[in-house]
């Protein structure tokens, strides 16, 4: 079974991206399985229903969101109807919306988990315990669990990924935007990577104008962000997995530029 995770969607640049080359991009790896971290995709903050329902449309099997899961009011009573699209799990009871639930992937139970860290993030529940409350329910179903760790610090990530290894198939840490070169198997049979990356505009500081973000740098001075535009890359990570002990087999990283994704799709129009 291969799973396909991509890292945070960042405005207009990274949906188009996203849109435009997903179906032949889980043709070209042959996927089975697309994890999509939607965190940004509403300008820069936050997921609307009309954006999560297109992510879906084309070639999502669930939408991952973190710490802006919050930052649109219309999307609240979605969150609570739709369990295609999660919510970090730790969050307090009486919030909107469920923080994992389980798929079926080639006739195969699979479950997905978001959790949010701690560290330099809002107080919120402990999610290294919830991730055991969690799992003594979900590992009854299927051995094959991913986590999409929504977290700033990287000792945090990789503190969490060594807590649940050979309990869990995948770690994909989301949030800090910049895709890290650390993806492996850990050796409990654990997937893991401490930042999948983002998916949005190249010339960008995290996904806004560099122009509306130095100028906090420079003055200290609150400043509005402006989501950039311009040519988009993807970041990604391909796991390969045993469904029938949940271990993972390989991990690979993507990057997939502007000019490759029109490459991908020119393939995929040829082959048809």
């Amino acid at each position: 079974m291969r799973i396909l995770m991509v890292g945070d969607v960042v405005g207009k640049a990274g949906r188009q991206l996203l849109v435009d080359v997903l179906q032949s991009l889980r043709i070209a790896e042959n996927i089975d399985f697309v994890i999509v971290n939607g965190e940004n995709a509403a300008a820069g903050v936050g997921i609307t229903p009309d954006l999560a329902d297109q992510f879906l449309a084309h070639g999502a099997d669930v939408v991952t969101l973190g710490n802006h899961a919050w930052n649109r009011r219309e999307v609240y009573n979605y969150l609570e109807n739709q369990t295609r699209i999660l919510r970090p799990a730790n969050y307090p009871p009486g919030v909107p919306g469920h923080g994992f639930h389980t798929f079926c992937c080639l006739g195969t139970p699979l479950s997905v988990i978001v959790l949010q860290g701690r560290v330099f993030m809002e107080p919120i529940d402990d999610p290294f315990r919830k991730v055991d409350e969690l799992l003594d329910t979900l590992i009854q179903k299927s051995p094959l669990v991913f986590v999409d760790f929504h977290g700033e610090a990287t000792s945090e990530k990789q503190a969490f990924g060594y807590y649940v290894d050979g309990r869990v198939t995948g770690v994909f840490g989301t949030h800090t935007h910049v895709q890290t070169a650390d993806e492996r198997v850990l050796p409990g049979g654990t997937a893991y990577i401490t930042d999948v990356g983002m998916t949005g505009p190249v010339q960008s500081v995290i996904g806004m104008k560099y122009e509306s973000v130095i100028p906090r740098f420079l003055t200290g001075l609150p400043s509005r962000f402006d989501v950039a535009d311009g040519a988009a890359q993807l970041c990604a990570v391909v796991v390969e997995v045993r469904a029938a002990d949940g271990k993972a087999i390989t991990i690979k990283r993507l990057q997939i530029s502007q000019h490759a994704a029109d490459a991908l799709l020119h393939q995929e129009e040829t082959r048809q």
